[in-house]
Parts: C-alpha cells; structure tokens; sequence
C-alpha cells in the first residue's frame, strides 16, 4: 500500500474544525486529508482550499466515496447519521472512522457491523481515551494491581452550553449521555469489566434552554459482575468536571481532565496512606487516533476500539435512558455474537476494500 491513507472528512461541526481538521496536519506519517463532506457547500469549499481537500456536499457522498484516493471515510456528524453514512462508506468498500457514540441504537450499531463485515471493510469507533496519556497511565496502574482489584468507579463530565446545536435536539441523537456519558461507559468497562449487568439510572430537565428536548442532567449506577459498582453523572449547564476516581480493596486512583481532549492532566494515588502525583502532559489525540486506525488498514489488522465496543456502550446508553424513563433497574443481557448472515454473505458487494496507491 501507498505510506499514507486518504480520507473523507463528512461533518465540519465544531470537534472536525477545532480538532480533526488540524490533527491531519500533524499526522502526515500516514494519514492525508483528500476531501471534505458538509451539508454547506460554502463552508465545504473554505475548508477544502485551506486544506488542500477536494469539496462536497452530502448529497454527492457516493461520488466522493469513488475517488481513488479515498480509502477511509471519517465521521464527525451528528449521532443519529452515523449509521447511515457508515454504511454508505462500507458498500462502496471505504473504511469507517467513526466519532463515539458510534450509533444512537444498538440495531444501528449492528447493521454498522455487519455491512462491514460483508464488505470486507474495517471499523474503529475514535475514542480518544485510549490514546489519552492520563486515561492510560492509571489504567496501567489498575492492571499491575496497584491499588488492588477495582471495587468502584465514579465519573463526573460536565459542560456548560452556550448556544442551540445538536448536542440539544433528540432527533439528531441529542442528550448529556450520548455526547457526554459515553466516554465515563467506555472508561468505565475498561475498569470493571466489559458487560455491564444492571442499570438504574435518572435525568433532569431543569430548563429548556435553547428549545432543548433532551436531558440537561443525568446519574447512573451500573453493577457489574462479581458486585463491582459504577457512578456515572453528565451535565450540561453545570460548571465543567471532567475526572474519574477508581477505588480498589488497596488504594484508589484519581484522573482530572479525564475526558478532556488535548489537555494536561493529574493521576493522583493513595495507597494505604501514601498519596503520589504524575502530572501528564496534553498529547495530540486526534493525530493518535488517526495513526492508529490508518496502521490497523495498512498493516491490514483488526483495529481497537472496534465496533463491537461500540455496540456495548451504545447497548449501555439505550438501557440508561430506558431506566429514567421506567424508573426501574434494567438488566442487561449478555451480548450475542454479531455475525454476517449467510444470506447477506452470499449477496457480498463485488466492490474489494480499496487500498491506497
């Protein structure tokens, strides 16, 4: 394969120009930037001349998907078309990119998998806690025992809103859980365990700021197997919070700016009375995750996070929301594996999985 991967960027919301756009600077080594999708030709077209991208607009995604430069497609779009553009990208035979939460219903997120599976494409949900250097310096201290077997974990990831959009409309896959609660889920199940059993959970429309319809607050208590707990609490119009504190049977271990992106943060222990502090610097996410997924495409290897830890914490999301709106626990049953049927087998795409070059 050629050295780099091109990709299609769809989406050019705030995380593509604060975020994504600049990490294609940063991430040459294997990564370029071949076209950008908008549902506003203008903004496409700026964004495009400033990146050296070809332009479009939505509605010629399939013309884009069949340039012979585009081998992956990157979605930063609203969270109720994520399975749909997906989709779109995996019957042409581009790889899929795609922003946490991978999709607003677990049926999504299956169909997401196995059409790419049927075309033989790969998929990797960008959650950038796994190149995060705080994220990942105290999960390495929990898997060298460091304070024990994990009994607990709690999270708090606030925001404080400042105009309409669509983190606040539920059509487009709005809600402080979705754009928020998903990263303490999936931090959460890398802590105690990756099936969550049990979920009791409640939210909160204090306002309805902007004409929001969805949760402005949310709390939610999941057991895992062997009775371990986790306490998860999103906002959207509170002062912002972003850490997570893991307690073992031997000490316990605090993150800040936990779900912050490119930022600095502190893992603070205490171990039977001896507290130690490891400041981090703020690494380039965005770049990591590229580089990540464009070696998993090149190097032609399963990539991690797949969609299968998509399914999970969307599975988790869907059961939280139920829970609120029951007010009762929900059980969560364990996940059945998610195979490309025969028939969709035998109807394969004759379209191969493009490769760069």
């Amino acid at each position: 394969m050629a050295k780099q991967i091109g990709y299609a960027l769809v989406g050019l919301g705030t995380v593509a120009r604060r975020f994504v756009l600049p990490a294609f600077t940063r991430a040459t080594e294997h990564s370029r930037l071949a076209a950008v999708v908008s549902g506003d030709r203008a903004k496409a077209q700026t964004v495009a001349q400033q990146f050296r991208a070809a332009a479009y607009h939505y509605d010629e995604l399939r013309q884009c998907l069949q340039r012979d430069d585009v081998n992956a497609l990157y979605i930063a779009l609203p969270n109720s078309l994520h399975c749909d553009y997906a989709v779109e990208a995996a019957r042409a035979g581009v790889h899929v990119l795609c922003e946490p939460p991978m999709a607003v219903t677990a049926d999504e997120c299956r169909r997401m998998i196995r059409t790419c599976q049927t075309n033989r494409v790969k998929m990797m949900i960008a959650y950038r806690l796994h190149v995060r250097p705080g994220v990942q310096k105290a999960l390495g201290l929990v898997r060298g025992g460091h304070v024990g077997l994990p009994k607990t974990f709690s999270a708090d990831f606030t925001t404080r809103l400042e105009g309409p959009g669509t983190w606040l409309q539920r059509r487009l896959g709005g809600g402080t859980v979705y754009h928020l609660g998903v990263e303490c889920l999936h931090a959460a199940r890398g802590v105690l365990g990756p099936e969550p059993a049990q979920v009791m959970a409640m939210t909160a429309r204090t306002s309805r700021r902007y004409g929001a319809d969805v949760d402005e607050s949310a709390v939610a208590l999941v057991r895992f197997p062997d009775d371990r707990l986790a306490h998860m609490h999103t906002g959207f119009g509170e002062e912002p919070a972003s850490w997570f504190t893991i307690l073992g049977e031997e000490g316990w271990i605090h993150v800040t700016n936990a779900f912050t992106a490119n930022a600095a943060s502190q893992v603070v222990t205490m171990v039977r009375g001896r507290r130690e502090q490891h400041d981090l610097e703020a690494d380039d996410e965005f770049a990591g995750t590229l580089a990540t997924f464009s070696t998993a495409v090149r190097e032609d290897r399963p990539p991690e996070p797949s969609g299968v830890e998509g399914l999970q914490d969307t599975r988790l999301i869907e059961a939280i929301y139920r829970s609120a709106r029951d007010g009762r626990p929900v059980t969560l049953p364990r996940l059945a594996r998610v195979e490309t049927p025969p028939a969709l087998e035998a109807d394969r795409t004759s379209a191969d999985r493009r490769e760069a070059g």
